[in-house]
């Protein structure tokens, strides 16, 4: 079994759209693509499958879809 290939995402608003994360990291070709994928049940956040599109990812957050795990992380200020 291969281990999931590991990404930080960093935020630089208190949160994002789930499905704006797959888009934004190259992990959907795009926004319609990576709202199929979340309707589908394919995407999991903090080990529950989550189905809702918009729901607010936010800093601590885990996402898992498919073989790629998402560290979400607030974007370290200058």
């Amino acid at each position: 079994m291969n281990d999931p290939d590991s990404i930080i995402a960093e935020l630089e608003s208190e949160f994002v759209e789930l499905y704006k994360i797959l888009k934004f990291e190259g992990l959907s070709e795009s926004g319609g693509s990576a709202k199929q994928a979340i309707a589908d049940g394919l995407v999991s956040v903090n080990g529950e499958v989550e189905t809702r599109k918009r729901k607010k990812i936010r800093a601590g957050d885990q996402i898992d879809f498919i073989d790629h795990h998402i560290e979400i992380i607030n974007k370290p200020n200058d």
